[in-house]
């Protein structure tokens, strides 16, 4: 469960990120110079990743720690480390 101090601060970063996605959508279509719009994507997808960090940090210390201490972790973790490794290249 997301909290209020978590969703505030993950939907200001998203709406952030909507800003860029909007930026690189413009560069585009101002056929601005290829380097510069694959360096922005790359720009949006690492502040992705942070919104996904903090909302898997908050998965860990919330509904994996609930699930550990009533003795029903082991789906969670099993749930974790798929989520972790779904889209891994290694």
């Amino acid at each position: 469960m997301v909290n209020e101090e978590v969703k505030k601060a993950s939907l200001s970063r998203l709406k952030k990120i909507e800003g860029q996605i909007r930026g690189i959508a413009r560069m585009i279509e101002n056929e601005k110079y290829c380097i510069d719009i694959v360096n922005q994507i790359t720009a949006a997808e690492k502040a992705l990743h942070g919104v996904a960090k903090i909302i898997m940090k908050r998965h860990v210390e919330s509904c994996v720690t609930d699930a550990i201490q009533k003795g029903q972790g082991q789906a969670k973790i099993d749930e974790l480390i798929e989520t972790l490794f779904k889209y891994s290249n290694k």
